[in-house]
């Protein structure tokens, strides 16, 4: 049991950096989170109508990213059995553990880089235990329950994907020593968060925060007003980002091999070298850049 110490310490430093462009304070209650900044879920305390509402994200989800989502997506996305509401945490990672040995934990919100880097180096992934209000329906700005359960846990099922994401987590400590977190946080949100791969059939999604927005998942793959450009880790490194829109520019893979291949040598000269060079705004193309067009898929 935590003393009350270990919680005060916790509380001190509950508000975790926030390296997009925008101005929000984060929510969450932190008062009985542990040490590592996860918390119980508490399932018995989500009511009738968070169910609902949940399940009505869910449906929602569900017709959106067929024909949209990454196939490892769609094939994983069965795991989760969540239709009819919140699930339990405990539940599913026992089929996730039992599929490539990682586990969902729960925590208060937003945490620190220093714990979440911890905790996925330790193939535990972070769920938020609150969920959006009826008004957040069709865009929320900070990630909650459906969020991280909806847009992040089904590819963890998916065993490359899974080892990808402790590598991910391994990388993140290291690059807390180089001070260089704005630079990995960048490419976390490009690939993990607002990732998008090219299929025989088109652009798809792997991204889980348009795998879970209402709006994103076309707005990503049909509209014509962001840039598309091919996944570049040095020019991501430099690419700010917001975190209260929909997305300026989003990096398109041509596989996840690429994208593992890429990313597993040491970042250390590509921090040093992003360091040297200036920071690149939201839906700059540069000199010799071109757009990737949308999707011709658009319904």
């Amino acid at each position: 049991m935590k003393t009350s110490s270990a919680r005060d310490q916790v509380a001190a430093a509950t508000t975790p950096v926030i390296y997009g462009e925008a101005s929000i304070t984060p929510r969450g209650d932190y008062a009985q989170a542990h040490a590592d900044y996860t918390c119980d879920q508490h399932w018995e305390r989500y009511t009738p109508a968070e169910h609902a509402l949940f399940a009505r994200l869910y449906a929602r989800q569900m017709a959106l990213v067929p024909g949209r989502a990454c196939e490892e997506f769609l094939h994983a996305l069965g795991h989760l059995a969540a239709a009819d509401g919140i699930p339990r945490f405990a539940d599913i990672t026992l089929r996730l553990r039992a599929a490539t040995g990682w586990e969902i934990v729960a925590v208060p919100g937003l945490i620190p880089e220093h714990a979440f880097f911890r905790l996925l180096s330790s193939r535990r992934f972070p769920v938020t235990v609150w969920l959006r209000k009826p008004e957040e329906f069709d865009y929320i700005v900070e990630p909650d329950l459906f969020h991280d359960l909806f847009g992040h846990v089904p590819l963890l099922f998916e065993p490359a994907f899974a080892d990808y994401m402790q590598a991910f987590g391994a990388g993140g400590l290291k690059a807390e020593g180089l001070d260089a977190l704005q630079y990995l946080a960048r490419l976390y949100w490009y690939t993990v968060e607002f990732g998008l791969i090219r299929s025989a059939q088109g652009l798809r999604i792997y991204g889980a925060g348009i795998l879970s927005s209402g709006g994103e998942v076309e707005y990503s793959l049909h509209s014509p007003k962001p840039r598309r450009l091919p996944f570049d880790v040095p020019r991501l490194l430099r690419s700010r980002y917001r975190i209260d829109d929909y997305q300026a520019t989003y990096f398109v893979i041509d596989s996840f091999a690429q994208l593992f291949d890429a990313t597993a040598p040491d970042f250390t000269p590509l921090y040093l070298r992003a360091a040297s060079q200036p920071d690149i705004a939201p839906g700059t193309v540069l000199p010799g850049e071109h757009d990737i067009a949308p999707d011709a898929g658009a319904s």
